[in-house]
């Protein structure tokens, strides 16, 4: 599955994200750079998916 991502020139060099997943963004100094970031953001969004999918993040617990 490719992820679209939507990269912008800012002042302090490369703002990069995935809007199909929410919250998942980085920056980077160069185009490149940011690039190589969000691969990195976006594999560690999907794992933490999967985590909480598969109970092995998530403590269920009843509330009295």
């Amino acid at each position: 599955m490719r992820d679209q991502v939507k990269l912008q020139k800012t002042e302090e060099g490369y703002s990069i994200c995935c809007p199909s997943l929410p919250g998942c963004w980085y920056q980077g100094d160069t185009e490149e750079k940011a690039l190589e970031n969000i691969k990195d953001a976006i594999l560690a969004y999907n794992i933490l998916l999967i985590k909480i999918i598969t109970n092995n993040f998530v403590r269920w617990t009843k509330l009295i």
